[in-house]
């Protein structure tokens, strides 16, 4: 594998996380969730894009699930961080989002979290 298949794929995310991050904004009523994969994590944030403050948060890192994560597969963690970020959100007064896929395909975890958050009964 020679250095340009490594980087042509990073640098084709970035500009599509560009393209689609000029066209979706969230204000303090309706948040944009920004949701982040890696190999082993995943993360999702609630954000103000008017105040540029981060309103929620949670990932597979979170004290409050971590114990809750053990022996699950990684789209079901995912789907349990939805379920959370859905919990911390209503106790916010949000019930209507913007959902931010990164440039990733609506595919495996993100679209576990996505279902996470729908059944903790947040709209998008």
């Amino acid at each position: 594998m020679n250095l340009w298949e490594k980087i042509v794929p990073k640098v084709r995310l970035e500009k599509r996380k560009l393209r689609i991050r000029k066209k979706i904004f969230g204000t303090k009523d309706r948040p944009r969730v920004s949701v982040y994969r890696s190999l082993k994590h995943i993360y999702a944030q609630a954000i103000d894009d008017e105040a540029a403050h981060t309103l929620a948060a949670c990932s597979t890192l979170c004290k409050e699930i971590r114990s809750s994560l053990k022996g699950k597969t990684k789209s079901e963690q995912a789907f349990i961080v939805g379920q959370h970020l859905a919990e911390k959100l209503k106790s916010l007064g949000i019930k209507k989002i913007v959902f931010d896929r990164n440039g990733r395909k609506y595919i495996g975890r993100i679209q576990r979290l996505a279902e996470g958050l729908r059944q903790g009964g947040i709209e998008f």
